[in-house]
């Protein structure tokens, strides 16, 4: 079981003179995301607790994209909504999504193949600029049609295989819409777990 994105701790400021000449590091306000614990029996999916102040904003519209997008309760209408008509969309282990239409095409292919996957965070969503960070923890198990949009080879139709990886994605944004999306993972893990390569 993996938490959600946790929020920076908040040290207390220190008394006048206490740090003279020594530089102190200050932690913003953070849009924090927290996940359903899947004990519980519910889905797994964020929610977004906290400020939306320095980066805040790119961390909402971050988090929406993980959960609305990459978790169990799909919501095919975000992608018109925060996804920028041109935006790229990259991972080690399927080929590159351009645009809108490439996007919505690998989830609808993704999804007949593993129709509940999950995702949860697995540590701090950092803002900087344009761009927001998260580590993330996904899964799945394989119960629907066969899939090939895999670059080192295809699985046939149900069979039943189980991945669980990390893996850390950077999303950019750009006049409150996701430009990019690239990701690296821990491929060979979900690859040796879907029996695509072997075990070492």
């Amino acid at each position: 079981m993996c938490g959600g994105f946790r929020e920076p701790v908040r040290r207390p400021a220190p008394e006048a003179g206490a740090n003279r000449g020594r530089r102190e590091q200050s932690w913003p306000a953070t849009s924090r995301l927290v996940l359903r614990p899947a004990s519980t029996g519910q889905d797994r999916h964020f929610s977004q607790e906290g400020s939306c102040q320095s980066g805040g904003g790119s961390k909402v519209i971050a988090g929406r994209w993980f959960t609305e997008f990459w978790g169990p309760r799909y919501n095919p209408d975000v992608i018109d909504e925060l996804a920028a008509p041109d935006i790229r969309s990259e991972y080690p282990m399927h080929a590159p999504c351009r645009g809108r239409d490439q996007v919505r095409a690998f989830a609808a292919r993704f999804r007949a193949v593993f129709p509940r996957p999950g995702l949860c965070g697995n540590g701090y969503l950092i803002a900087e600029g344009d761009y927001v960070v998260g580590q993330w923890k996904a899964g799945g198990t394989q119960t629907g049609e066969a899939f090939d949009d895999i670059l080192v080879g295809a699985l046939p139709p149900g069979g039943g295989k189980k991945m669980e990886f990390t893996g850390m994605t950077v999303v950019k944004g750009e006049n409150g819409l996701i430009t990019e999306e690239i990701g690296i993972d821990d491929g060979v893990t979900a690859l040796q777990q879907l029996g695509l390569i072997p075990q070492q």
